[in-house]
């Protein structure tokens, strides 16, 4: 498991004696012998004897269910004098789950708002409370400065009318954008370096496609699939085939890329592409087959031999760089996901990361993931309650930037000298201790990481890595960050014009000069205006930046 290390170590510029627990006690116990219950009306000027216990139903990120009792829930129940009820609703399924119980009348009182254009949809919706600013400082003044210090702005997106109603969720290792990855031996096996330009790209695809780079006497693979187009978008200045509409920069204007001129060129090079058998003939249904959704199985069943599929931490090899295991010993990192999964299949492959490739014009680029990840925000029956929403805040704020190192570890990884420890006193660096170092979702289990995400100070051990493989460099972001009222009504089905035109001009069913029709359509169908409110947004942004 690859933890976030530094983001919480560098906070600890003096020694803090680590909490002692005794092997024996439940949760409980431990949290009664060492921390008192926080009262919630101290903190907002109430002098009742007998404060509330709310009961607050939350919802988080979550891959396995997190069970009622689980460990860690109990101790910040404890802390806090409350009962948290958690929905577990599953991470790839959430919006569908979520929109099922506010359909059934059901608002959660902390509204984790996964993508962030959801959180206008939601405010339009009447499920969310404002958020006084005054009062997300006083309750929350940890995760406020952890955004400050990172970059004020972003506190100005969870606005909306000039009130506040989502709090940020910033992932500040998505400063690395998602890698270019060949079958190196695939490469070896036909003489050939990893490709620098787009024409150097179309040989090796080439190659791949018809030079039987498995050895098995059968001409059945390819260059590539559906993500990896996204790397000869890319060579024009654009990403496309991305869940959401990507905007781009031009002339200090907002410009969708889909619809952009260039990509006329960009879909004449895949057309030929496809025509010459070099493109997976099942790219339109995906790379991925079911599962986990970063897996390129394509890639993984040595059907094509270069992709851009998922994040850079779903391609580490073993090796890459070293962690420590459960004794505190350093140890080269095992090989995660995609990696893992293809050397099940074939022991002998092996990957190499590229650049994304350079086009005619001097373009490159590879798609990368915004900071702005998400949105924290409050329920709108919450505040029918006297103070739970500052006990929210409260709880919100210490379970994700605790100024305490050991606290804040806790709250993330559980218990030490349980499911953590620290390595030595000098490093200042901890490592998990079995059966946790080994056990998948463990976190969601005992039911710590309820948080939110907030930006570090430093990086660990796997983001060095990839700042070492320049993955820093060339990444196209989707510069429109938030949701318009245009956005919310035009995008899906925009989306899916722009999917099925750049499919039919792909697969020859229409000519490349079809795209100028589409263009046009796509514009007419609530483009145009999705772009006017796109530069109204981004207007003010691009006058302060000068």
């Amino acid at each position: 498991m690859n933890l976030k290390l530094t983001r919480i170590l560098l906070l600890l510029i003096t020694a803090l004696p680590l909490i002692a627990f005794t092997g024996g006690c439940s949760v409980s116990e431990q949290a009664g012998d060492q921390v008192q219950p926080r009262n919630p009306a101290a903190s907002s000027g109430k002098t009742a004897a007998e404060p509330p216990r709310y009961t607050i139903s939350w919802t988080m990120h979550q891959n396995v269910p997190v069970p009622e009792n689980a460990e860690m829930l109990t101790y910040v129940e404890h802390l806090f004098n409350v009962d948290l009820d958690v929905w577990n609703l599953q991470n790839n399924r959430y919006e569908e789950l979520l929109d099922l119980k506010l359909a059934q009348g059901q608002i959660p009182d902390l509204f984790r708002i996964r993508q962030p254009q959801d959180l206008l949809k939601y405010q339009m919706q009447g499920v969310l409370a404002e958020i006084p600013v005054q009062l997300l400082k006083q309750h929350a003044p940890d995760i406020v400065e952890r955004i400050r210090e990172f970059n004020p702005r972003y506190l100005d997106y969870g606005q909306i009318d000039g009130s506040l109603y989502g709090i940020p969720v910033i992932n500040s290792t998505n400063v690395y954008r998602v890698p270019v990855v060949y079958r190196e031996d695939w490469l070896k096996q036909l003489d050939l370096e990893v490709p620098e330009t787009l024409d150097e790209l179309e040989n090796v695809l080439y190659a791949f496609a018809k030079k039987d780079p498995d050895g098995n006497g059968k001409q059945d693979t390819y260059g590539l699939s559906k993500e990896g187009m996204n790397v000869v978008f890319g060579a024009f200045g654009q990403a496309v085939f991305t869940e959401q509409l990507y905007f781009n920069r031009k002339n200090d204007q907002l410009v969708i890329g889909a619809v952009e001129p260039e990509m006329k060129e960009a879909l004449a090079y895949l057309q030929k592409w496809y025509r010459d058998g070099i493109i997976d003939p099942e790219f339109i249904t995906g790379e991925n087959k079911g599962g986990y959704k970063h897996l390129s199985h394509a890639f993984i069943n040595g059907k094509i031999g270069m992709t851009s599929m998922g994040n850079y931490y779903h391609w580490i090899q073993e090796g890459d760089y070293q962690v420590l295991n459960e004794y505190g010993q350093e140890v080269p990192i095992e090989a995660s996901f995609n990696v893992a999964e293809l050397l099940k299949k074939n022991p002998a492959a092996d990957i190499v990361f590229g650049s994304p490739v350079i086009g005619p014009e001097g373009h490159s680029g590879s798609k990368a993931y915004n900071l702005l990840m998400s949105f924290m925000a409050i329920g709108a029956n919450a505040v029918n309650e006297p103070g739970k929403l500052e006990q929210i805040l409260e709880i919100l704020n210490d379970v994700s930037a605790n100024p305490d190192p050991v606290e804040q570890i806790k709250m993330e990884y559980g218990l030490p000298g349980k499911h953590w420890d620290w390595s030595d006193a000098d490093s200042r660096e901890f490592h998990l201790l079995s059966p946790y170092k080994s056990m998948d979702n463990y976190t969601n289990l005992i039911g710590s990481r309820i948080g939110m995400e907030v930006p570090g100070s430093g990086l660990d051990r796997r983001e060095k890595w990839a700042a070492s493989m320049g993955l820093e460099e060339h990444g196209i972001y989707n510069l429109l960050e938030v949701a318009t009222p245009s956005l919310i009504q035009y995008s899906s089905e925009l989306i899916r014009m722009r999917d099925k035109a750049y499919i039919s001009i792909i697969t020859g069913d229409q000519p490349v000069e079809y795209f100028d029709t589409f263009v046009n359509e796509f514009m007419e169908a609530g483009g145009r205006q999705i772009l006017h409110e796109a530069n109204e947004w981004y207007k003010p942004l691009s006058t302060a930046s000068r």
